[in-house]
């Protein structure tokens, strides 16, 4: 059995039963995932996860009784390692960057192409965000936007400054291009570094801002920016 990986184990969490079904079809056609439970809400999935124990949940945002974003923070202070996505239309859904704040490894739109969230799954399951670039464009518009109320209410952007005062002149460069949405490819060509070089730049500005994925960091970047705008 030397060599034989296990497969991720995934819990599903989605007020409709519909696209519960419509998910687990779909990933469980995939040898190397394993749908190993559903809940219809945040409540629910409480005492799925803790059974299931999971390595990613897929988790909806709106749901009665316990939304996702209830949900993902209390998962993830119980279990720091669980790999959380959350599935949301994102349209108009202000609790998506809640979620992302709250720590879930990234997400997805539930319009994704199937082999992109297989993918998806994948990749967070290995320790990785996952976030398109078109994603990113989405959430860092909604949050920007003139009626979308402060990134970080508590504040006026002053801390987020102060953390971008904490970075070198390169880690700079990397942030603002990463908030921008550009890929680490398109950062290491236009900075004429290597991949490598850029994935470290990235690590010691995730260590500085105490961020775990690139919307988190763009948050943050963004709040920077706006609070110097306001100011």
């Amino acid at each position: 059995m030397d060599g034989v990986t296990a497969p991720v184990r995934v819990v599903l969490v989605d007020d409709d039963q519909l696209v519960r079904a419509g998910l687990r079809l779909l990933l469980s056609g995939d040898d190397g995932i394993d749908v190993v439970g559903e809940a219809g809400d945040g409540l629910e999935a409480e005492g799925v996860i803790a059974t299931a124990d999971p390595d990613v949940v897929l988790m909806d945002i709106r749901m009665p009784r316990c939304d996702g974003l209830v949900a993902t923070a209390r998962e993830l202070r119980r279990r720091p390692e669980l790999a959380v996505l959350v599935l949301t239309t994102f349209e108009g859904d202000d609790l998506v960057l809640g979620a992302l704040r709250s720590g879930a490894r990234g997400f997805l739109l539930k319009d994704t192409p199937p082999h992109e969230l297989v993918e998806a799954v994948r990749t967070v399951a290995a320790g990785r965000s996952i976030l398109s670039p078109s994603v990113l464009d989405r959430v860092i518009a909604f949050a920007a936007a003139p009626d979308a109320g402060p990134v970080r209410p508590d504040t006026d952007g002053a801390a987020e400054r102060r953390l971008l005062a904490l970075l070198t002149e390169r880690e700079t460069e990397v942030a603002l291009a990463v908030a921008n949405g550009a890929s680490n490819a398109q950062i290491a060509a236009d900075l004429f570094v290597g991949l490598a070089t850029v994935k470290t730049h990235i690590g010691h500005v995730y260590e500085k801002f105490g961020v775990e994925n690139r919307v988190q960091l763009a948050l943050v970047v963004h709040a920077a920016r706006r609070g110097r705008t306001s100011g």
